[in-house]
């Protein structure tokens, strides 16, 4: 294992630190035997639904969650301001109808951030590439009152995989191999910066050309089959924009067949409605939500931390995807207030906003209290999100810094939790591997010093804080469930949340009781 290869060092490390295993028997029985996690996840998304980012729905989870928190005698329940996170969006219902060449239902899901279509609409369906200037004009004056498909037929392949995956031993031991990465070059940084650059400048344009050509709408093909809409963002955040057309995702199976219907040159007539809207008119901030388990040891001023995204995407619950997160990382905190804990170190929850638009309510959290790179000078720099910008700064360490010990994530759907990627620290392999031991017989055994992203995890590793992410069974997550209108609770495993519940929990109590600050791997500041 990877512990032998540690060194004494890390071995004293360890055995200073022994894991209380009374408190763990206390922690596993309230976990397995008195759960609440269902009854948590059930509400947030049977309940309350969807939870796009500024939403209605999104204030609603934020204040349920709040006042759940400080049900449970958590203290310090509060909300913290994430600065201008866009507009806030909804939709209450969708359909397409294919009027010719033959009456026909088709399954279509609107892109957040579109406007509606104020009732239903009818127009003829086209086939235009829309993804450069060039298309544009190519197109101009072409498209009025059309219905455009955008993307190519796309043959069906049959899946050859099963959709419901839990980890065997062999692809367990496979984990642990240290795949050595190969280190980017400059200019292929560069590369990856200027097509950013690129799709950003040009998303303002094809919306603004939708608005002036007068599309009725665009459609999209789903990007898995089997009847599945994969849907995600569209249109623009942001009010000073134009909002672009309505636009919708299709199952690929449909868009297949009214593709099919262009290429015999025969008339396609649509029928379609979105009933979507913007709930803000200008862009505002969003809210993280807070709440800790106050220290009340010698170090009750440094911080544990365990956290998971609120937000999910709009067109299923968000259950997997990550209401299962937030109800294992709630449960756990519910778990040390029931049995009693009074950690050393104070025991913080974060509920994170923004997850999906690239990780900015964590981010934000880490800013304001913990470190952060200075705003380059340069508007083009500063529109890079902080991984691509090619001069970063001298990290600014902020007093919390030193104060932090540790951040555990969950974000992988509700498959149980088998293990721990240990991002490269080395001195957490043993740790961890001490910490898991009481759980090797509900399954949780692995410790692999390999990274893993992207999650809200990074936002700490990027400022070299330690922050990880569990190994878990990834169940139907990446085959069915993941950003689609599966995305609901039927798919989440109540035993596997029971059984993550119960680490979540043990890990936070462990790393709040040891009698050092958990260990930071070398960081070298780019």
């Amino acid at each position: 294992m990877l512990a032998a290869a540690v060194g004494t060092a890390v071995s004293g490390l360890v055995q200073a630190q022994d894991v209380n295993l009374d408190m763990t028997g206390r922690i596993r029985a309230e976990a397995l035997q008195r759960s609440q996690v269902m009854a948590t996840l059930d509400h947030m998304t049977d309940h309350i639904g969807p939870r796009l980012t500024n939403s209605p729905s999104m204030l609603k989870a934020s204040e349920w969650t709040r006042s759940q928190l400080s049900s449970w005698g958590l203290t310090n329940v509060h909300e913290e301001m994430v600065d201008d996170l866009g507009r806030g969006w909804e939709f209450n219902n969708a359909s397409v109808l294919m009027m010719g060449p033959r009456p026909m239902p088709l399954h279509a899901l609107p892109k957040a951030w579109t406007p509606g279509t104020n009732g239903q609409v009818e127009g003829d369906a086209i086939y235009a590439k829309l993804e450069s200037k060039a298309d544009l004009e190519k197109w101009k004056g072409k498209l009025r009152g059309k219905v455009v498909f955008t993307d190519e037929l796309r043959p069906y392949k049959p899946g050859e995989q099963a959709d419901f995956h839990r980890h065997d031993d062999k692809s367990l031991e496979d984990l642990i191999a240290f795949p050595v990465p190969r280190q980017r070059t400059a200019s292929e940084r560069a590369e990856d910066a200027k097509r950013f650059k690129e799709r950003m400048a040009f998303a303002p344009l094809i919306n603004q050309f939708l608005v002036d050509e007068g599309v009725l709408a665009t459609v999209g093909i789903s990007s898995w089959d089997n009847g599945i809409v994969r849907v995600m963002g569209g249109g623009s955040r942001k009010g000073t924009e134009a909002d672009g057309a309505p636009a919708f995702v299709m199952i690929a199976e449909h868009y297949n067949t009214v593709m099919r219907a262009l290429d015999r040159k025969a008339p396609v007539r649509l029928r379609l409605n979105s009933d979507a809207r913007f709930t803000t008119s200008s862009s505002g901030p969003g809210y993280n939500v807070i709440a800790e388990i106050p220290g009340s040891g010698p170090n009750k001023n440094e911080i544990v931390m365990i956290g998971a995204h609120l937000d999910s995407w709009h067109t299923g619950s968000g259950a997997n995807d990550n209401g299962a997160g937030v109800a294992v990382m709630m449960e756990a905190m519910r778990i040390l207030k029931a049995v009693g804990a009074r950690p050393n170190r104070t025991i913080r929850i974060g509920l994170w906003t923004g997850e999906e638009q690239g990780l900015l309510g964590s981010r934000s959290h880490v800013e304001k209290h913990y470190a952060r790179y200075p705003e380059p000078s340069d508007p083009a720099e500063k529109a890079l999100p902080v991984s691509m910008r090619s001069q970063k700064g001298s990290l600014q360490k902020l007093p919390g810094y030193d104060r932090f010990s540790v951040y555990f994530n969950m974000d992988n759907g509700s498959g149980k939790i088998r293990g721990v990627y240990g991002q490269e620290n080395l001195a957490a392999a043993p740790i961890f591997e001490a910490w898991l031991k009481p759980f090797n017989d509900l399954g949780a055994v692995s410790v692999t010093q390999r990274n893993t992203g992207s999650t809200d995890h990074i936002a700490f590793d990027a400022v070299g804080l330690p922050g990880f992410q569990f190994v878990q069974d990834r169940l139907d997550y990446f085959s069915n469930v993941h950003h689609t209108h599966l995305d609901v609770q039927d798919h989440a495993s109540e035993d596997d949340l029971k059984q993550a519940s119960a680490i979540v929990a043990s890990f936070a109590y462990n790393a709040a009781m040891m009698k050092s600050r958990f260990p930071r791997k070398h960081f070298v500041e780019d």
